[in-house]
């Protein structure tokens, strides 16, 4: 035993990290995804990665899976026919919405059509008060002849979302009872289950995601289960969520829209995880691949978490991984707009046919191609020379552009870098400025096949001038994976004043939701050493429209008795307000909307190694070529070195090429690179890129 592996599933491959907790070895593995069936791939790579490494399948007691099985079918809108029921004069909500336009100058572009045709919702005269008291009740034969109407519309799934429901569900499992004697197959999902918080339309618009999902997902996972159970036979499965933590299969099946932001979410783990081997607590995440680039920030080694996001198009409130994303990847391409201004992305060449520098018959100017031109790229080709590329393809798709411009391919591809570079930069910004957060008090740290290339444009910009290269940049987010807690999310909506008065009614609600936490403990039988908990609370001004996450405590419990003072409270809010819009007030009433007891079961204990003791030798380089740094007129001729030959200690002075299977790392002029003790390369920028305490 002692064998633990993390699987994310990607569009173009399936990554696997092998960790043994009793010796530290770790092994990684990449094999070709399987989009028809995801499972496949997870069960042939994984056996393959232990043949490699002789790994005995029986000491493998956990696999930790991140899925975008979710994710793609809201995508390609291939989930289940889905019935919804919802309180009388409520059916039309999903497309009311909140009435705001996706883009906001763009008359063309609207919201995508509700996942629930207007003929298979149906109302219920049924009416609870603010308070969750009775008002109407359903009639039992009004059920009945709206159950037999979703049997005959042949739905696979039903939606239960009724007004005021996440304060008094009754009416709720009452009709899901019901559903469920006459309709045994269909799969139910309740608003006050799935996202038990006020705004009725983003509760119904979740609820609907949810079980739009559930049959795709049931089948994945019993796909899934049945290949790991027979070749793993002593390992748990753990399924990632949005929020950056593990469920049961089970959980997963019940509500998978929990999995809708799960790759995103392994990655910034992974990198928070790296953070703290490296000993810099400010981390400011570029994960870029092929066709875009995922954004993070991480402050005092956590991950930042958001409620509201949006999926395919469809609001979700669900807690997740605060992550944003630019279409900016190694294949986006390059392009004119109406006013003959260039622009790169969000337009990808995909994998096939690709950048034209694979050779695939790709025709269009990429980031890839730019990359190729400047010798960044290596010539001999990527993944280890196995994927060769063609440097007079990429000249050949630049010379159009560039003599439109007036400028040589080299300008023309250092310009395409620029601008790539802006649209990253503008979005980290939205992350950390908009969110409080000064970029310059921050570490960058890129993975993913395409980040180290860029990083270093992006650090400058952001006046950051510290960089950590992760040991395997391309399987970040399978490592992330391996190191994510068990986690289960509690919620209780109540409008609270922030009173000493009110106090007492919000210690009820947290004993109550610690007692639902510890339950949950137990059905998962978590020890009682690796419990812990993170309580928060949503609060606002009396009057504001939305409302901030205030953290209050975390711990191995919850000292209730310690929240007996409103100021203390609101002091925090104060704090939280002043972070997010720069000013705050503490003379002004402020009231509670949520309260949030987050149960946490720590499945991987972080170990770091020391730094070497001795001065190793100087790494030797596998050979030189010339490379376009920062002047695109003259190129520096720099040295290339294997990332798999360096040891820790070593250090290298730019300019210089670090190659590696999964990712080039260019070590400008003037900087230098150092390998950590646990493999991580440390790159330190010789220009002023702002203030040096991210650490």
């Amino acid at each position: 035993m002692g064998w633990a592996i993390g699987v994310d599933v990607g569009g173009t491959f399936t990554d696997f990290y092998l960790h043994n907790k009793n010796t530290g070895s770790f092994y990684i593995g990449k094999t070709p995804s399987t989009p028809h069936n995801p499972a496949e791939a997870v069960v042939t790579g994984l056996l393959a990665v232990c043949e490699k490494h002789n790994v005995a399948l029986e000491s493998i007691s956990r696999l930790s899976h991140g899925t975008t099985v979710g994710t793609n079918t809201l995508i390609q809108r291939s989930g289940s026919k889905v019935a919804l029921i919802t309180t009388k004069g409520f059916k039309d909500l999903l497309e009311i919405g909140r009435q705001t336009r996706p883009h906001m100058y763009n008359l063309h572009t609207d919201f995508p059509a509700p996942l629930v045709n207007r003929d298979h919702r149906f109302e219920l005269s049924e009416r609870m008060d603010f308070n969750g008291d009775v008002i109407t009740a359903p009639n039992k034969s009004d059920i009945e002849e709206v159950i037999n109407k979703i049997i005959q519309s042949e739905a696979k799934a039903c939606a239960l979302g009724f007004l005021f429901s996440f304060i008094n569900p009754k009416h709720e499992r009452d009709v899901a009872k019901l559903i469920r004697q006459k309709a045994p197959d269909l799969v139910i999902s309740l608003s006050s289950e799935v996202q038990p918080e006020f705004r009725e339309y983003e509760r119904l618009s979740t609820t609907v995601l949810n079980a739009y999902l559930q049959p795709v997902m049931s089948v994945y996972l019993k796909t899934l289960e049945d290949g790991v159970k027979s070749n793993l036979p002593n390992a748990n499965i753990g399924i990632n969520q949005s929020n950056g933590g593990l469920m049961s299969p089970e959980r997963a099946r019940q509500f998978p829209v929990r999995t809708a932001l799960s790759g995103p979410a392994a990655g910034a783990v992974g990198a928070s995880f790296i953070a703290q081997q490296v000993g810099r607590k400010n981390i400011i995440t570029l994960d870029m691949g092929g066709t875009s680039a995922d954004v993070a920030m991480i402050q005092d080694f956590k991950v930042s978490i958001s409620f509201d996001r949006d999926v395919a198009g469809f609001p979700v409130r669900q807690p997740s991984v605060d992550v944003e994303t630019v279409g900016a990847g190694g294949g986006s391409i390059a392009w004119f707009d109406r006013d003959d201004l260039l622009k790169v992305g969000p337009t990808s060449a995909g994998a096939h046919p690709g950048p034209a520098c694979y050779g695939l018959g790709g025709t269009s100017p990429t980031v890839t191609d730019a990359n190729l031109i400047l010798g960044r790229l290596s010539p001999r080709g990527l993944l280890g020379g196995s994927m060769q590329l063609d440097p007079d393809a990429a000249v050949n798709v630049f010379k159009p552009i560039a003599e439109r411009l007036g400028f040589k391919p080299e300008h023309t591809a250092h310009g395409v870098l620029g601008i790539v570079v802006a649209n990253m930069v503008r979005t980290i910004r939205t992350i950390s400025v908009e969110r409080g957060y000064d970029p310059r008090q921050c570490v960058l740290m890129p993975f993913g096949g395409a980040g180290p290339l860029h990083a270093r444009d992006v650090a400058i910009n952001l006046g950051i001038n510290e960089m950590i290269i992760p040991a395997a940049p391309g399987i970040v987010c399978a490592q992330g994976l391996l190191v994510s807690d068990l986690k289960e999310d509690f919620v209780v909506s109540r409008r609270l004043p922030l009173t000493d008065e009110s106090l007492s009614e919000l210690q009820n609600i947290i004993q109550d939701l610690e007692t639902r936490a510890s339950d949950w403990f137990d059905r998962e039988k978590i020890k009682s050493d690796v419990r812990n908990f993170k309580l928060a609370i949503d609060a606002r001004y009396t009057g504001q429209n939305f409302e901030l996450s205030v953290p209050l405590a975390e711990g191995k419990t919850i000292e209730v008795s310690k929240l007996n003072q409103a100021k203390s409270i609101h002091q925090n809010f104060c704090e939280v307000h002043e972070l997010a819009y720069g000013y705050a007030s503490e003379a002004d009433p402020v009231e509670i909307i949520n309260i949030r007891l987050t149960a946490i079961a720590k499945l991987f204990e972080f170990s770091s190694k020391n730094s070497a003791s001795n001065t190793p030798s100087p790494p030797k380089a596998a050979g030189e070529r010339p490379v376009f740094f920062e002047n695109p007129d003259k190129p520096i001729t720099a040295k290339c070195f294997n990332r798999a030959s360096l040891i820790p200690g070593q250090e290298i002075h730019g300019p210089a090429i670090i190659e590696q299977l999964d990712t080039t790392t260019p070590v400008y002029p003037g900087d230098i690179a150092k390998v950590s003790a646990d493999g991580h390369l440390i790159i330190s920028i010789s220009s002023e890129g702002g203030k040096k305490n991210g650490q």
